[in-house]
Order: structure tokens, then C-alpha cells, then sequence
């Protein structure tokens, strides 16, 4: 069934909805605003992570142009933490949860606010390295400007995605095609389901050099 919305009260009908939806978040915390397909979002939560659940719940409505997250984070007293107690929670979370080495990152922390900044050679470990983070007690926030430094030139990484592409069975690679821009990855082609499309993507994040993926990989059924 094909949806149509005409108005900003549709829309945040639909918001409110996908809050109630998602069991990670309680939508009565939660005031939702909607100005010309612009979302604002106001309230309080008591974790990083449940306001990025909020932010990602709105994303997900059709219709919505742009979120903004203006929600408060306020910490029960048992996870207020210093910055220093934080930073070290944050750099054994690095290493145990992530398994990323810190040696070339730098971590700050000021006020519950998590800054990383540094260079690792995958593009799922930065990815990790804000999974780990952000679900640790007492971050208020967080800004993730590692770099992913690729030890590949394009030709030699494309070779090794498309390798990596044919090696995995949950998908016809052939149908598949790559094109490698210092680091960027665009994938285009066509796969029989939104799980192959997902597989496709989460196979080349695994290549070292991988900065970022543009998935325009098209879905047709099987007949």
C-alpha cells in the first residue's frame, strides 16, 4: 500500500507512531514538532543512545526532509561520571568492546562530550568506535572525526572488493558493479532483496581503505 502525506500533521502523526513503535524509547518523553517536512525534536532521555534511537525512529518516517535533535540528555545520579573516569570507561571501550587500537587516536572528553580524532584502517571500525561509545553510561554526546587512512591504491582495493564480493554466497556478485573514488565506494547494480543489498554493503565495509559507501544497488524480486 502506497502512502501519500499532505500535511505536517501527517507526518508527525507518523513520527509519533514510530516512537511508539520502537520499544527502545518511551515516546511520552518525547514532543515532536513539524515545520515544512523539518522535524524538531524536544524532551529529555537518560542515555546518548536512546536520543540517537529518537533521531534515527524520526529518519525512518517517509516524507521527512531533515531532524532536528534539540532533546536533553539528563543522567540519573548513578551515571554521572567525571571526565576523567569517562575517558578512561571510553578508551577500554576502544579496545575490549571494538577492538581498535588507540595508538594513533586521541580521545577528549569535556563535559560527558566524547571528541575522537585519529586514523584506522577499516571503515567499520570507526563505525564500531561510535557503537562502543555511545552506549557507554554518562556520554552526553559525541563527535567521531576519525579518519579512515587507505593503504590501498583504488585499483588494488577495487580488485580486492570485487574478490571479496564473489567470495560471499549471500548474493550474485555478478549483477553487481564497483566504481572506487580515494576511499569511497559506490555500488551499483541489482540484487533480489533489501537483506542481499545489506550483505553487499556490509562485505565491502570489511575492506581496509573502505571511507565510506555509496549503496545505489537497485532491488528487483525474483519472478
Amino acid at each position: 500500500m502506497v502512502l501519500t502525506y499532505h500535511t505536517d500533521e501527517d507526518i508527525q502523526t507518523d513520527v509519533l507512531e514510530e516512537l511508539a513503535w520502537d520499544t527502545s524509547v518511551r515516546p511520552n518523553e518525547i514532543g515532536v514538532v513539524v515545520k515544512n517536512g523539518i522535524v524538531t525534536l524536544t524532551g529529555w532521555v537518560d542515555t546518548y543512545v536512546k536520543k540517537m534511537a529518537v533521531q534515527d525512529a524520526a529518519h525512518r518516517v517517509r516524507q521527512v526532509k531533515a531532524v532536528a535533535n534539540d532533546i536533553e540528555i539528563r543522567l540519573p545520579s548513578s551515571s554521572e561520571r567525571t571526565d576523567t573516569d569517562l575517558a578512561g570507561a571510553v578508551l577500554n571501550a576502544l579496545h575490549w568492546d571494538a577492538a581498535i587500537s588507540t595508538d594513533k587516536l586521541d580521545v577528549t572528553v569535556s563535559k560527558g562530550w566524547v571528541t575522537l580524532k585519529g586514523e584506522v584502517e577499516h571503515g567499520f571500525q570507526k563505525v564500531d568506535a561510535t557503537r562502543a561509545v555511545s552506549r557507554l553510561a554518562g556520554v552526553k554526546g559525541m563527535s567521531n572525526q576519525i579518519i579512515v587512512k587507505p593503504l590501498l591504491v583504488a585499483a588494488d582495493l577495487q580488485q580486492k572488493i570485487e574478490k571479496a564480493l564473489v567470495r560471499n554466497a549471500e548474493f550474485d556478485a555478478k549483477h553487481i558493479n564497483i566504481e572506487v573514488h580515494n576511499g569511497l565506494v559506490v555500488l551499483k547494480g541489482s540484487v533480489r532483496s533489501y537483506a542481499e543489498k545489506r550483505a553487499a554493503e556490509q562485505s565491502v565495509m570489511l575492506a581496509p581503505g573502505v571511507t565510506s559507501i555509496d549503496n545505489s544497488i537497485t532491488i528487483v524480486p525474483a519472478i
